[in-house]
């Protein structure tokens, strides 16, 4: 299989194409700067994409059969008007100008997995989030609904679309897990703001192991939930996180103290918003996961 990805030089990309070229499959990767990400991965065929601006090239198409596409601004942040725009731009308009340079491909790919967030479904108290759950109104599911339309638009030239929506990624490569390390390590680190909203988790090995199920898998369509099936709250993550690293995590941190880092509107949803997710429809479709339990992930995960 050739695969096409978009984010190879990411977390998740990185991890996506590593185990795609470990199974003999031919990878194809999108960089600003292909000259530097072919010095850091020679095995990935490189093409110059400047992807809020135009389509991809349409060699890059050539014999590909499925495209991956992980490339996104992290959402981690401020959410100024300016981080607002590009936060969007990173997501929906270049996965548009993607879609239409598969499309216009002489040969167009037949599948595509794209990248999406449990955000999609905004804050859910305890109640469980499935695949049917509607979406919510906040900014971040906003751009979630947008993001996978913008995908959808490849059905249109018969091309099957999965849609990936992701949790928690446990890294420390990335994300908030490798935010949260050294605060934990000098056992500083406890539950926030009471620790009762869910955090959806997933470990690296089936974030991947899910994007290639649904690239592989001929009925794999439409929207599934990266997530562990055992969703846990903060309070429990957080003891997770303390066990993993041998230290404390019993200090409570204010939601005040996350409102000034990343600002009012995205600290108040970091703070105390929250999914209960499952991956009905990957377990469904027969996806078996690595990890389901958090303490096995955690300890994995932070080495």
């Amino acid at each position: 299989m050739k695969v096409l990805i978009t984010g190879a030089t990411g977390t998740i990309g990185g991890a996506v194409a590593r185990t795609l070229l470990g199974r003999g499959d031919d990878v194809v990767g999108l960089s600003r700067d292909p000259g530097r990400a072919a010095a850091a991965e020679p095995r990935i065929t490189w093409h110059a994409w400047n992807a809020a601006q135009e389509r991809p090239p349409a060699e890059a198409f050539d014999g590909v059969d499925g495209v991956v596409n992980l490339v996104g601004e992290p959402i981690n942040q401020r959410w100024s008007d300016e981080a607002k725009r590009s936060i969007r731009e990173s997501r929906i308009t270049t996965t548009k100008n993607l879609v239409a340079g598969m499309l216009a491909a002489e040969r167009t790919p037949r599948v595509l997995v794209s990248g999406s967030a449990v955000g999609y479904y905004g804050d859910r108290g305890t109640d469980f989030v499935d695949e049917g759950t509607a979406p919510g109104a906040t900014f971040d599911a906003q751009v979630c609904v947008d993001w996978e339309a913008a995908a959808k638009e490849a059905e249109a030239g018969g091309v099957r679309v999965a849609l990936i929506r992701t949790g928690l990624l446990l890294t420390r490569e990335a994300g908030l897990l490798a935010e949260l390390l050294l605060p934990f390590k000098l056992g500083v680190g406890g539950p926030v703001a009471g620790g009762r909203n869910y955090m959806p988790w997933i470990s690296l090995a089936d974030e991947v192991g899910i994007i290639l199920w649904a690239l592989d898998t001929e009925g794999a369509s439409g929207p599934f939930n990266a997530t562990a099936p055992n969703p846990v709250t903060n309070r429990e993550f957080s003891k997770a996180l303390g066990r993993a690293l041998h230290r404390p995590a019993v200090l409570p941190v204010p939601k005040l103290a996350v409102k000034v880092r990343l600002g009012s509107e995205f600290g108040e949803i970091a703070a105390t918003a929250g999914q209960r997710a499952i991956p009905k429809r990957a377990t469904d479709g027969g996806y078996e996961f690595f990890f389901t339990d958090i303490d096995a992930a955690m300890e994995d995960a932070v080495g």
